[in-house]
């Protein structure tokens, strides 16, 4: 295990990592499923907290792994066997999603130990298999060992948080300090003069994060035909309103793919590697913004249904503020990454932010819930028509500017 070359041409993701990422399906879906049932029954500082604490967990998981494997995948035997004690790890965690939830709804203290469980197994995974980069690659061994301090230090963190049993404040206030022992984790191993950096790829880093794009936005279309699935077979059947919920699921869901692989990333990070942490964090709440709208339009359904306490503008507003959360944190990712701000971009989030608005008023002026869909539905489409016109051109020429490519 020397490390791969960050050069290798031709680097794609591996069948095992597709196969990994299933698991982290299973748990966005659980979580986007409790974020709307508690705002279909108008707890949303349930909805917002539990979500927020369950989308972190499931992301960092996915990231622990997923650059690791960029750097070290030998694809060897015990690879492959630490991988699938990491999905049993994931599985875990998503089965302690709806008890977190509930113990934040009745507000004494914060009942997350099924999620630490998962987080165990998997931190054993990771830290054998940052103990073997160690051993195998001495250039890069005070990197590795640096890896495996910090996740020690705050997996024993989160284990005293569970055997404390502080109230739910306190939990979360003293959870901050254990996330940034996470965060920075990384930044130390990668950055400290004289370790160097792990040999991870950037083309492969940008595959990977663009499938779990794809994995997130799959939130989205089974959220919307599972939720409408009981309408349209109920005594109701087919209606207009239903039809106007799956087609402002599928085209937010085209649309967010469509505005997110507009940007090379991957072409980026090759000649930027130090921005590197600006995209790999930048994306944690563009992955929770896209899980957020498939629980957003869940919760539309149960409007259809009746089953919700919430009005119609509030029912918008649960697919048009993830929307927002999603646009807002691609355009700073991207600008973090290349170094720019671009007022054609301002110029594209501004009649984004009017269409969201627009969706808004018009439910508080009694337009169909259904139809104000369809007009967040509309808020991707400004920036896939900006980019297809004249959108390509302010691309070349930031990356131009930049050095990523080489002057027309």
């Amino acid at each position: 295990m020397l490390g791969r070359d960050p050069e290798e041409s031709r680097r794609a993701a591996t069948p095992l990592e597709a196969l990994y990422d299933l698991t982290f399906a299973a748990a966005f879906g659980i979580a986007a499923g409790q974020f709307a049932h508690y705002l279909a029954i108008d707890h949303a500082r349930t909805a917002v907290a539990g979500f927020v604490f369950a989308t972190f967990a499931i992301c960092w998981a996915w990231v622990n792994y997923s650059w690791f494997a960029s750097a070290y995948d030998t694809d060897d035997w015990v690879c492959r066997l630490f991988t699938m004690m990491q999905m049993v790890g994931v599985i875990v965690l998503a089965l302690g999603l709806q008890q977190m939830f509930a113990s934040i709804d009745h507000g004494k203290s914060l009942h997350n130990e099924v999620m630490v469980a998962g987080y165990v197994v998997m931190r054993v995974a990771m830290v054998f298999l940052w103990a073997r980069a160690a051993r195998d690659d001495p250039a890069r061994r005070r990197v590795a060992q640096t890896y495996i301090a910090t996740i020690s230090v705050s997996q024993v963190g989160w284990v005293l948080l569970v055997v404390a049993h502080f109230p739910v404040a306190i939990t979360m206030a003293v959870a901050v300090l254990v996330l940034l022992v996470e965060l920075t984790g990384p930044i130390v191993a990668e950055r400290k003069k004289g370790r160097g950096g792990t040999p991870w790829h950037p083309h492969h880093i940008a595959e990977r994060y663009g499938l779990l794009v794809i994995i997130t936005l799959g939130e989205g279309v089974i959220g919307t035909v599972t939720a409408l699935d009981a309408v349209v077979n109920g005594p109701a059947g087919w209606s207009v309103a239903a039809a106007l919920v799956a087609i402002a699921g599928i085209g937010l869901t085209f649309g967010i793919w469509w505005m997110y692989f507009a940007i090379p990333f991957g072409e980026v990070l090759h000649a930027k590697r130090a921005r590197a942490f600006s995209f790999g964090y930048g994306h944690l709440p563009i992955f929770a913004g896209i899980a957020a709208t498939g629980g957003g339009l869940r919760v539309a359904a149960e409007y259809l249904e009746h089953r919700t306490a919430l009005g119609p503008v509030a029912t918008v507003l649960s697919v048009a503020i993830p929307v927002a959360v999603v646009t807002l944190a691609l355009y700073a990712v991207w600008s973090m990454v290349i170094s720019e701000r671009d007022p054609f971009h301002v110029c594209l989030l501004a009649v984004t932010g009017a269409v969201l608005l627009l969706s808004v008023l018009l439910a508080s002026w009694g337009v169909s819930m259904a139809v104000c869909l369809v007009v967040v539905a509309c808020a991707p489409i400004v920036t896939v028509v900006g980019y297809e016109t004249i959108g390509h051109r302010h691309l070349a020429d930031a990356l131009e500017r930049a050095g990523v490519i080489e002057p027309s």
